[in-house]
């Protein structure tokens, strides 16, 4: 669990980076201002959620839990479908649809499950 919390929230901090700097220098003047703030929206989000999924790989080397798990679970779950839909809203012609709320939830549903490891813990 450690070793891949580490590894899956290091490549989404990276990819973060990468598709920031995208948005920054590559489409700045392709896409229109609304949707360079959908596309900045995703990466922030992106970026606070791997660090959040590397403090659970953290946290699980020194006490692993079932709500630790989960927390990762849904960290991950949640940038994908979170952020990700954001990316295919901006970068594509399809439409995500309910997809990114789900993905929200799941963010959240993260957050209650490392709150939940927090409360357990003490």
């Amino acid at each position: 669990m450690v070793r891949y919390g580490v590894f899956v929230a290091a490549v989404f901090g990276a990819l973060a980076v990468l598709l920031g700097a995208f948005a920054a220098h590559g489409l700045k003047n392709t896409l229109s201002a609304e949707y360079l703030a959908v596309l900045h929206t995703g990466v922030q989000y992106q970026f606070i959620h791997a660090l959040a999924l590397l403090l659970v790989a953290l946290l699980a080397q020194h006490h692993m839990s079932r709500s630790l798990v989960f927390a990762a679970i849904f960290f991950t779950l949640g940038i994908v479908l979170f952020s990700g839909s954001l990316y295919v809203l901006v970068l594509t012609p399809f439409k995500p649809g309910l997809i990114t709320p789900l993905g929200g939830s799941l963010l959240v549903l993260g957050w209650l499950s490392l709150a939940v490891s927090a409360w357990r813990k003490a």
